[in-house]
């Protein structure tokens, strides 16, 4: 969405600026209190295959129950342009992708408090649902390799560790550098450091664990770029979100999945502060995350299903990358949202200076 920033919006006339709110949606909040009127909710994600699954699996359900609601799509998500609508106080967008920890580090300031009473956290894997967000799905980023390489499964890789061992396991390795993909977590449990003593996370040690093999390494900008270079052969040894490696399958390519320690990460929507249609976007939030859409997007999307209670209907592939499946017999490591709240644009910059340098 070509949203105008925080200067253009400050030049906005006073006409201009009601004709704005005026599109913004009309009505009452009907999906919760019943008022009859009519609600568009501008739902904002990262457009492309992914928000097409979400809309099939959590819009069309919801208008289909609630036919005074309905949903304008645009892409992409991006906080500064919430930042820009919250501080003009021309606030367009209703429902927005967003990582858990900025929705936690904005709470209350860009991002509005939730009142979710129809939700039980019982029912919801560890951080699916934050005081200012509600998880979608959640990816799971394993490691994998090929197995054209290692055929044989007594002399393939098993750990994590192995991984980083070059003289054990000659090969090219490939990481997302996307923080929500691991690439923090998994330097320091191949150095022992138990799940639940990672965080705080020791940045410092972890880069010196990727230098030691940052010849051998591709460092993807992005989940697609690196399930590319996994399909052409570029990459022996990979860690890869779940919906990639189902593609790869799917596409017969010959990978085996290492369940040693295996990082999750929660992907969330929340509703920016001052959108007019609050009521509606937390009941909409809360028909989401039901077992039945909770599966659809599970089944679509092949990522890992934040409601307990979904009974997803996986495809033989689905079920070789399910994180919390029977296949997996290690252990499981979800990421710490309020630890990266606190330290996200610190870590950042942290990380991609390392990458440059």
């Amino acid at each position: 969405m070509a949203s105008r920033s925080r200067t253009a919006l400050a030049g906005v006339g006073l006409t201009a600026v009601l004709s704005l709110l005026a599109a913004c949606g009309t009505g009452g909040d009907a999906g919760a209190d019943g008022s009859g009127g009519a609600v568009r909710l501008t739902y904002v994600s990262y457009g492309g295959s992914g928000q097409e699954a979400q809309i099939k699996a959590f819009q069309e359900p919801y208008t289909k129950a609630h036919p005074n609601v309905t949903f304008v799509n645009s892409s992409p998500a991006d906080v500064a342009q919430v930042k820009a609508q919250v501080t003009s106080g021309v606030v367009q967008w209703d429902v927005v992708s967003v990582a858990p920890a900025a929705a936690t580090q904005h709470c209350g300031t860009l991002f509005e408090k939730l009142n979710l009473p129809k939700l039980d956290p019982a029912d919801f894997v560890e951080k699916a649902i934050g005081e200012c967000y509600v998880g979608n799905f959640a990816n799971a980023t394993p490691f994998a390799y090929n197995a054209d390489k290692w055929p044989d499964p007594e002399k393939a890789p098993k750990t994590i560790a192995d991984f980083f061992d070059v003289a054990k396991f000659p090969g090219k390795r490939g990481v997302i550098t996307n923080l929500q993909n691991g690439i923090l977590e998994y330097p320091l449990l191949a150095e022992g450091v138990a799940p639940d003593r990672l965080y705080p996370l020791d940045v410092d040690r972890s880069l010196r664990k990727w230098a030691t093999i940052r010849e051998h390494t591709i460092f993807a900008p992005n989940v697609g770029a690196l399930q590319q270079a996994a399909g052409s052969g570029q990459v022996d040894l990979f860690l890869l979100s779940d919906s990639r490696l189902i593609a790869l399958l799917n596409e017969k390519k010959n990978i085996k999945i290492v369940w040693d320690k295996t990082v999750v990460s929660v992907n969330a929507l929340a509703v920016p502060l001052g959108s007019k249609h609050k009521a509606v976007a937390e009941d909409f939030l809360q028909s989401l995350v039901q077992p039945e859409p909770v599966a659809k997007i599970t089944e679509l999307l092949g990522t890992v299903p934040i409601n307990r209670n979904a009974k997803p209907n996986l495809t033989e592939n689905g079920k070789a990358v399910e994180v919390y499946g029977p296949v997996n017999k290690g252990e499981t490591v979800v990421q710490d949202i309020d630890w990266y709240a606190q330290h996200w644009d610190e870590v950042t910059t942290k990380l991609n200076n390392w990458l440059v340098s």
